[in-house]
């Protein structure tokens, strides 16, 4: 738990990130959980995932920004993504954060940048809100909430993600079921007080095979992110006792991570989806990676030590 807070608070630190991007080490650390610093770079690694019978969701890195130019970065970035996608014929959607569209400048802002975003996608590319801090999840669900009542045919376009260690999780599940909204579950990589969050292990695991259980019943092809062997077994078993086909969910992994385990399930005949990520702004989620599971570290550093 020392170490997770250790590097949930490293993070943060604008100044040891400022040092990470510039030293060689850890550059290459962060290439064991990111494509690529450019869109030309992601395109191989990409395809390589998709002929292992796996497809992607590709995030740009970079959140909480402030300035009217990154902002319109960005979008920009989005953009030339979609073109992407479709001139390389990637089997490949795309997730974003809110504060990365201005959302911590004005959340109208955010909301405009992000249906723009959602009308370019359509209809073949869709689009996964990602969760941030707690500070964040009521905002990012309205935002989410307002957009679908305005277009209710973007419920199978657009998606948001709901982190199991809070404690406000299952109310916003059986909304989001009500809606039929498509939601990807995962256990969450913030650190959070213990008045909104579950803080031990056993507990978050609890509340996310609940939860699990409930999309896979009611839900709208959830995505299971996890890389939880018991929790992976559990959606498994689960989804054969109550004759819930493969083709009505997705697992979801980090790109990088457990990949024996991603091969497998794939082999398996499982829909299972690799959040991806690339950009030059890798700090603050290659530290998040090493908080959530530390062990990851120690694989990261083989993978240099090997090359």
């Amino acid at each position: 738990m020392l170490t997770r807070t250790l590097l949930l608070q490293m993070a943060q630190n604008r100044s040891l990130e400022t040092f990470a991007r510039k030293n060689s080490l850890a550059a290459r650390l962060a290439r064991r959980f990111i494509a690529g610093e450019t869109l030309e770079e992601i395109v191989t690694p990409v395809r390589m995932l998709n002929q292992a019978g796996m497809t992607v969701t590709l995030n740009y890195l970079g959140e909480s920004l402030t300035s009217a130019k990154d902002m319109e970065r960005m979008v920009i970035t989005y953009l030339d993504l979609m073109s992407l996608i479709r001139r390389e014929q990637l089997k490949a959607s795309i997730s974003l954060k809110l504060t990365s569209l201005g959302l911590d400048m004005d959340p109208k802002l955010a909301q405009q940048n992000l249906e723009h975003l959602v009308e370019v996608a359509l209809p073949d590319i869709f689009i996964r809100i990602d969760m941030e801090g707690s500070a964040y999840t009521q905002t990012t669900l309205d935002i989410f909430y307002t957009i679908l009542k305005k277009r209710p045919e973007y419920r199978n376009h657009l998606g948001v993600v709901i982190q199991a260690y809070l404690y406000r999780s299952e109310a916003d599940i059986e909304e989001l079921i009500r809606l039929k909204a498509r939601v990807r579950l995962c256990k969450g990589a913030y650190k959070e007080p213990p008045s909104i969050a579950f803080q031990k292990p056993d507990d978050i695991r609890a509340n996310y095979l609940k939860l699990m259980q409930r999309l896979l019943l009611e839900g709208n092809y959830p995505a299971l992110a996890t890389h939880d062997l018991q929790l992976i077994n559990a959606a498994k078993l689960f989804a054969n006792e109550h004759n819930i086909s493969k083709d009505r969910f997705e697992f979801q992994m980090l790109y990088g991570v457990r990949r024996p385990l991603q091969q497998q399930i794939a082999k398996e005949g499982y829909n299972i989806r690799i959040y991806t990520p690339f950009g030059d702004h890798w700090y603050p989620y290659t530290m998040r990676r090493l908080a959530e599971r530390p062990a990851n570290l120690w694989f990261a550093l083989q993978s240099i030590v090997r090359k």
